[in-house]
């Protein structure tokens, strides 16, 4: 759905209704079952940011283009809510997990060191040979 806001700001229910074809009682209803918050002024009137139009937009398109119901409109914008908290925490760990790599990274370059530390390898004798006796494939 093309969008027709022409600036940022906040946009009075009667606006929003006329710019997406909708009656405002839509509106009422879709803040009525928590899938909107407008903002309020002091004397109660809602008040549409740009962020709001934006996630309306979401919800007209899942109404009108694939018939979704009030109740799966609310399952999945919680769905979305979730896992766009889940990518933000993924990408706070790949930083953190980042950040700590350089750092190890650079004390041990400067103790003159490995990252992990490196063991003497192991060698194991075939049963029925000495360690004399056992020459370890080249």
């Amino acid at each position: 759905m093309p969008t027709k806001r022409k600036s940022k700001g906040a946009y009075m229910i009667s606006a929003v209704a006329e710019m997406y074809g909708i009656h405002p009682q839509t509106l009422r209803l879709y803040e009525r079952e928590g899938l909107l918050k407008p903002s309020r002024t002091e004397g109660n009137t809602r008040l549409y940011t740009d962020e709001d139009l934006e996630r309306l937009e979401f919800i007209l398109n899942l109404a009108r283009d694939l018939g979704v119901n009030i109740a799966g409109i609310a399952i999945i914008l919680q769905m979305r809510e979730r896992m766009e908290e889940m990518n933000r925490q993924m990408t706070g760990f790949v930083e953190y997990v980042r950040s700590e790599m350089l750092s190890r990274m650079q004390h041990g370059f400067q103790q003159g060191s490995a990252m992990v530390p490196l063991r003497r390898p192991v060698v194991v004798v075939p049963q029925g040979k000495t360690k004399r006796q056992y020459q370890p494939p080249s």
